[in-house]
């Protein structure tokens, strides 16, 4: 027959078992698996629309996103034209922090829930600001960058001499 004492003892190993098992890694507890994303545009007003689903219909808009997963923006206005941009989830120094504290406290499945949810990454760039440019300023703004493109490798050559 198994003592109440051993019965206490185990009772208190199964409940310590279980609290730890529960307990979330420490950037998921310090920063969580989501953070605000903002978009602002010169002219405001643009359309957001985003690969993961969020839209929003005038900038400066504000998003809850998912920390984890890289994603592209498409922003739109009448009259200009349209821009994409993509925006990336990479470890941060806070995340990496957080990370780095389970090794005193969430251990393996702390560092597992961290790595997986991705409370230590930080979504970049943000904010995201963009300038929308008129079909004529994007001509005009390529057109420079092609001639300043040609024109470097003839000053580089230029200087070789």
């Amino acid at each position: 027959m198994i003592s109440v004492r051993a019965a206490r003892l185990g009772v208190r190993a199964l409940t310590l078992v279980g609290v730890a098992l529960s307990l979330p890694a420490c950037a998921t507890i310090t920063r969580g698996t989501s953070q605000t994303f903002t978009v602002e545009s010169t002219p405001p007003a643009a359309h957001v629309s985003t690969s993961n689903g969020f839209q929003c219909e005038a900038t400066p808009c504000t998003f809850r996103m998912p920390r984890k997963d890289p994603f592209r923006v498409t922003i739109s206005l009448e009259g200009y034209v349209t821009q994409e941009h993509q925006i990336d989830s990479g470890v941060s120094g806070a995340g990496g922090a957080g990370f780095a504290g389970n090794v005193l406290v969430g251990g393996l499945i702390g560092m597992t829930v961290d790595a997986t949810s991705g409370a230590m990454n930080d979504l970049r760039p943000n904010p995201l600001i963009v300038t929308l440019l008129t079909p004529e300023e994007h001509a005009a703004a390529q057109a420079e960058a092609e001639r300043q493109a040609a024109a470097a490798p003839a000053a580089a050559s230029g200087s070789a001499d």
